[in-house]
């Protein structure tokens, strides 16, 4: 298990983050996967310059918001229970991993007019993973209810960061034929390809902090 971070350096973080400001380009949105760190510690990344950040559990996105509230725009980014999407919706900009048949009967049930999600695309056809074979991702986003605004994926873990520009690649070319402007996809270790391959939003956590 990953222990949360701690004591968080507001300058480094803001170091960083300019880094990657500057290297992704001002048409990337950076958000900031805050998983592992501590509601004490969100202060020092608004102070860092962090707009956008991103959880994986709805009661960390319950008290954190209830602490910092607007000081930070708020995505969904974990494996998504269709049985939290009720809780989950008033507090998120966007949801990244709409990908089964339970999810989008409760967003059919919790959404509005101004709901927007990502689809998740499973891409390397790993057993287990969340998201959409490619083969099916037209009739799933004709039955979503609510505005699909673009795509996510994940693809497998490497040491390498050439190993995942396929699936970047990949994702481009299905969202551009779909008429889908949001590309969420790359993280700490491969966000730059990620870039390179037309990425609207890239997900880091561990390049901010280190």
């Amino acid at each position: 298990m990953v222990e949360p971070l701690t004591d968080l350096d507001a300058a480094r973080v803001r170091a960083n983050l300019e880094g990657i400001r500057d290297a992704a380009g001002s048409d990337v949105e950076i958000l900031a996967a805050t998983k592992y760190v501590r509601n004490d510690d969100m202060g020092a990344l608004a102070e860092a310059g962090i707009s956008l950040v991103g959880e994986n559990r709805l009661q960390d996105i319950e008290e954190k918001r209830k602490r910092w509230g607007d000081r930070f725009t708020w995505d969904f980014i974990g494996n998504l229970q269709s049985r939290k999407i009720k809780g989950i919706l008033p507090l998120v900009r966007l949801i990244h991993s709409v990908a089964t048949d339970s999810v989008l009967a409760q967003l059919e049930r919790h959404g509005n007019p101004s709901t927007e999600v990502l689809v998740e695309v499973n891409l390397s056809g790993e057993e287990g993973k969340g998201g959409i074979e490619p083969a099916a991702l037209d009739e799933f986003i004709e039955r979503c209810p609510v505005m699909v605004s673009g795509l996510m994926t994940m693809p497998p873990f490497t040491e390498d960061p050439e190993t995942s520009r396929p699936y970047f690649a990949k994702l481009a070319e299905l969202a551009s034929e779909r008429g889908l402007e949001r590309l969420s996809m790359g993280t700490s270790q491969d966000w730059q390809v990620a870039v390179e391959e037309g990425a609207t939003i890239i997900r880091v956590g561990s390049v901010l902090w280190a």
